[in-house]
């Protein structure tokens, strides 16, 4: 680890700041706290233990801004306290508040852990800095600098081999500080995970944002298909209905009319059957829940305009809803594979592993695939995290696009 590298000071700096925060931290809390504490027989209390944990908790996600800027962490912040009920109700939200009371701790504990922080960091620089510059500030003072042992000769010059050997051991101590401050902030590292957001909370928001965003996308299709029901195939079976009309009419005395608008009658179901096709596409098909996932991917597959190798290792019958949302992925994304990529060929690769689906489909197009530009990837994104899959892309300019879902499927 270079000695030049910015993160070598900004981790420094994060050490040397331990112990002000932890002697400010400490003291707020342990104050606040047992005035608190004194004072709950009163109703003066129970507002100053609230006012100190709101701080502590501040102060816990101030601390986290901290650790992101100067040691390059990602921890998420603890959700924010409700904000609905009555005054009472969010006076002793943060009693209950488990992020609130482990912010407080974080703030008490940094002060014997600023306190060897911040001496590490302060005695390893000062020792290994000056030993390395000795003979410089030796020749500068008028004595030479410190002596060694009794009875020495004043003027440190005359004696350059300590100062060979102090200014080889500063330089090894120099060389060994990044490493040394790294290892330190390990003890920062390990306190930060107080204030993080607990994976269990981690995880339920994560799960309702994915439920929300396929909520949405459900509420979307369900637009689509109304939409394109009144707009499509309804005025078509309307406009179906009455030429049929006026061939009945005209069946008797004007034959040859008839024949017309019966033919036109038929070139119209064509039509309505094809947009009915069209908008169904997004339903699973019979053979899916016949003969099962290789049957129908198969099945998609030999529709495909672009050539597509199928590979499926999968022993038995999946779940039905993990099986659906594998068709309906694999079918959006060679349908993106015919429309955008520009390719000659494409793969399905399908398997199980554990307790998991893997599925991957590639194509050696042009890439560059993005999902923000509307060609359906961020939807494939929220059916697989929906149900608490994975979905990663990996698209290349001119590398051609691999799409990589994992979706559970544990029984």
């Amino acid at each position: 680890m270079s000695l030049f590298r910015p993160r070598v000071w900004k981790e420094t700096l994060h050490l040397l700041l331990d112990l002000p925060v932890g002697i400010a931290g400490f003291t707020v809390v342990v104050t606040g706290l047992t005035t608190a504490g004194s004072l709950l027989i009163t109703f003066v209390g129970l507002p100053l233990l609230t006012a100190t944990l709101l701080l502590s908790r501040v102060w816990g996600r101030v601390e986290l801004w901290r650790a992101a800027e100067l040691l390059d962490t990602n921890l998420p912040a603890p959700l924010a306290l409700p904000r609905e009920g009555g005054w009472l109700r969010r006076l002793v939200a943060p009693l209950r508040d488990g992020a609130s009371w482990r912010a407080a701790l974080y703030l008490v504990l940094m002060l014997p852990a600023g306190i060897v922080t911040f001496t590490i960091a302060v005695t390893w620089w000062s020792v290994s800095l000056g030993a390395l510059t000795l003979p410089v500030w030796a020749w500068a003072t008028a004595h030479g600098g410190p002596q060694f042992g009794d009875n020495v000769d004043p003027y440190y010059w005359n004696r350059p081999w300590q100062l060979a050997v102090t200014a080889a051991a500063g330089l090894l101590l120099t060389l060994a500080a990044p490493f040394v401050i790294h290892a330190t902030t390990y003890i920062d590292r390990a306190l930060l995970h107080l204030l993080r957001r607990p994976r269990s909370a981690e995880r339920i928001s994560r799960l309702e944002d994915t439920r929300a965003r396929a909520v949405d996308a459900a509420v979307e299709e369900r637009r689509r298909i109304e939409r394109d029901l009144h707009d499509g195939a309804q005025a078509r079976l309307v406009a179906l209905g009455l030429d049929l009309g006026l061939a009945l009419e005209k069946l008797e005395h004007d034959p040859e009319a008839a024949r017309e608008l019966v033919g036109g009658a038929h070139r119209e179901t064509q039509h309505a059957i094809a947009e009915l096709r069209d908008l169904v596409r997004g339903f699973a098909p019979a053979v899916l829940e016949d003969r099962g996932l290789d049957a129908a991917l198969s099945a998609l597959a030999s529709r495909s305009p672009v050539p597509v190798e199928v590979t499926i290792d999968v022993p038995e019958r999946q779940p039905a809803s993990i099986e659906a949302n594998a068709y309906f992925i694999v079918a959006e994304a060679l349908t993106n594979v015919a429309r955008h990529a520009d390719a000659h060929s494409a793969r399905v690769l399908v398997r199980r592993a554990g307790d998991s689906l893997w599925i991957q489909v590639s194509d050696d197009g042009v890439g560059g695939a993005d999902p923000g530009r509307g060609t359906g990837l961020a939807g494939l994104a929220a059916r697989a995290e929906a149900i608490d899959g994975t979905f990663s892309l990996a698209s290349p300019p001119g590398g051609g696009t691999t799409i990589t879902v994992e979706l559970p499927c544990a029984s």
